[in-house]
């Protein structure tokens, strides 16, 4: 089949009923990869050192010091130069190749390389990395190339993810300043943020072996795609598990290193293993204490001023069937507040029970201040795959907006113990497909809707937390979301929380071991699982129709939304994105699109935004959800943004080099946008 064709859609913004929106859902297609761009630079091992350009300068205020630009992640940006009356006229000041498609030549790693950093912004350079881990300094004023580290990972090797979210930055107040950066292979290296060069005093000639204490490593499964988190003068990592394989995985273990030498200072383990844990009992089953991940893959948030880190933690190894280590499962799928310089735990608060869906916490907790009776409250905001949202107390869990134990359907397969109950937000609004039955079919033509509708009613469909079955079970939200990785990002002046989410459907179907394959294959999967260890393998798809890859779920498929935290209530909803070509059908830019990437806001009054499979940059209003402005991006913008100044000029950067397991297109663009210069 032929991929959508790419254009720019309509430039207008359609609110959505709310109803409609809890009936929709999205199910996520492999589209074509798009082609190959011009390219300028190559690999390069070591660091190499470009001409010497000025420096240049920026205020304090003006920096993007960490991935989230704060240490709690909150993406918002003081600067107000680029604003809602001014944004129309955005256009693009310079864009810089990282060269990182050379890399793939000859290599699998395309289909499932993504281009998902954040750059960093200090001292007039932006730093980044790009999937294969090439770090990447520039003059944030021109874009110009400063020095290059490539650590080598072995391109040749499978890996489970081929991304990398960023980089770390860390100053021991002597003017020297290090980078810190995790590879797709598990290692943490340090390097010398002037020349890019690793630091020698750190680990091994700059280099920490994560792989070592997490138990037996299967070759690509072991990796760090999130940027670690600083705290005074520590670095503190997790790491990304490759999934689904067996109940004996890798020990997702966080731990924090020396920020100078890299000696680790402590390791916390997210699945108790030893009895005198309250959470010991949480896990039963002989193998319930040896299960591996559990791991917290996305970014880690710090409170310096309360020595806390929050970490968000997944799912626990396999995803999909739990009878190998039945009960809640604590601290799996948990916000965790651990004390940033001892890893002593100081809460956890749990986001699902016993997870058999995949519904991971995916992104970094975004520590905010709440306006209550007068005084400012500290919090932290967290959403998950399940589409919910969770606002807790930062120094106690508690929450501060209701939440109740609600009962849920129940598993019949043989060997599970489904949880009886789970949380649920009952004053926030819920986000994402929620439920799918055969009235929610849809298709582009009427022979589709009815295939559609056959193919819902003849699966298992019972709302949020279907457990997994043995003849296919619509996970609705997917292990795509609701929410994901992208994050949140809070404008605290409005006290609006914004975020884009998904509305896709999975299709997930266990096989008996020893009857693999006697079933057929499981209509529109797209991967399998070994479970190795348990009685049953895994199939899991989305709910597409087969001919045309678009979602057999009503529209819209993608959103963007923003609730106001002082009330709870949702301020509003938009599509976000466009999946098909307007011209063939009118109505595609009410349809949103399955997105990979956050929103960032600015006190300008703005939401920016790619994340797409368009390939389209956006502003939104912050108040309204109205489109302001867009702009076709040269690659796929699964990235989420930031925003700097730089001497009196505000710029907007964006790393635009695609998503291979999304299908958009690839490339190798980071890409700022400025005013123009007489304006």
């Amino acid at each position: 089949m032929q991929p959508p064709r790419t254009f720019h859609p309509h430039p207008s913004s359609h609110p959505i009923n709310r109803r409609a929106v809890l009936r929709g859902g999205l199910a996520a297609g492999a589209l074509a990869v798009g082609g190959d761009m011009a390219r300028r630079a190559t690999a390069r091992s070591g660091a190499h050192t470009a001409p010497a350009t000025p420096i240049a300068t920026a205020s304090p205020d003006g920096e993007w010091p960490a991935y989230g630009r704060e240490p709690g992640g909150v993406r918002h940006t003081p600067l107000t130069q680029i604003d809602r009356q001014n944004v129309a006229d955005l256009r693009v000041a310079w864009t810089y190749h990282t060269g990182e498609l050379t890399t793939y030549a000859g290599t699998d790693l395309a289909g499932k390389a993504a281009f998902e950093a954040t750059p960093l912004m200090v001292d007039g350079t932006l730093y980044l990395s790009t999937p294969t881990n090439r770090v990447i300094a520039l003059d944030a004023a021109t874009g110009a190339e400063r020095w290059v580290f490539d650590p080598r990972v072995d391109r040749s090797r499978g890996y489970s993810e081929v991304t990398s979210r960023g980089v770390a930055t860390w100053t021991d107040g002597d003017g020297s300043r290090r980078i810190y950066a995790g590879t797709i292979d598990g290692r943490l290296i340090a390097l010398d943020a002037a020349t890019g060069r690793p630091r020698a005093d750190f680990g091994r000639d700059g280099v920490v072996d994560l792989t070592i204490g997490v138990g037996v490593v299967e070759p690509g499964a072991y990796q760090v795609t999130s940027p670690p988190a600083i705290v005074g003068d520590l670095v503190v990592v997790g790491s990304s598990i490759g999934d689904n394989r067996a109940v004996e995985s890798e020990r997702g273990i966080v731990r924090a290193y020396d920020a100078r030498t890299g000696a680790m200072s402590w390791s916390w383990d997210p699945i108790p293993r030893q009895p005198a844990d309250p959470a010991y009992e949480t896990w039963r089953g002989p193998l319930a204490h040896k299960t591996g991940a559990a791991n917290a893959w996305a970014p880690i948030s710090a409170d310096p001023a309360r020595d806390l880190v929050f970490v968000p933690t997944s799912a626990p190894s396999p995803d999909y069937y739990g009878g190998e280590r039945l009960g809640e499962n604590l601290y799996a799928n948990c916000v965790v507040a651990l004390r940033a310089s001892t890893g002593e735990r100081i809460w956890h608060f749990q986001t699902v029970h016993h997870d058999l869906w995949d519904f991971d916490v995916p992104m970094q907790p975004a520590l905010i201040d709440l306006e209550r009776d007068g005084q400012a409250v500290p919090a932290v905001a967290v959403g998950t795959k399940a589409g919910h949202l969770f606002v807790l107390h930062r120094e106690t869990g508690e929450p501060l907006f209701p939440i109740a134990e609600q009962p849920v359907p129940q598993s019949d397969v043989p060997g599970e113990e489904t949880w009886p109950t789970q949380p649920f937000p009952t004053q926030l609004p819920l986000f994402g497909l929620r439920r799918v039955t055969p009235d929610d079919a849809w298709g582009a033509t009427p022979q589709a809707r009815e295939a559609a509708r056959e193919r819902i009613a003849a699966l298992r469909s019972e709302g949020p937390f279907t457990p997994i079955s043995l003849r296919g079970t619509i996970a609705a939200p997917s292990n795509i979301g609701g929410f994901n990785w992208g994050g949140l990002s809070y404008d605290p002046v409005r006290a609006l929380l914004v975020g884009a989410t998904n509305r896709i459907a999975a299709v997930v179907r266990l096989q008996p071991r020893d009857k693999t394959g006697s079933g057929g294959t499981l209509p529109g999967a797209v991967e399998t699982g070994e479970q190795r260890g348990t009685p049953y393998t895994l199939e899991r798809g989305y709910l597409l129709d087969e001919q045309t890859r678009l979602p057999s779920t009503t529209p819209p498929w993608g959103t963007l939304v923003a609730v106001d935290l002082t009330t709870g209530a949702l301020r509003w909803e938009v599509p976000l994105g466009v999946m098909v070509d307007p011209a063939e059908h009118p109505d595609a830019a009410a349809w949103g699109s399955i997105n990979l990437g956050g929103p960032t806001t600015t006190a300008g009054g703005l939401v920016l935004v790619a994340a797409t499979v368009d390939g389209v940059f956006r502003a939104f209003d912050v108040e309204t959800g109205g489109l302001l402005w867009q702009d076709k991006l040269p690659a796929g913008g699964q990235a989420t943004p930031m925003s700097y100044l730089v001497g009196d000029r505000q710029f907007v950067v964006i790393a635009a080099g695609g998503h291979g397991k999304l299908g958009t297109q690839l490339g190798d663009a980071v890409v700022a946008y400025a005013l123009p210069d007489d304006r």
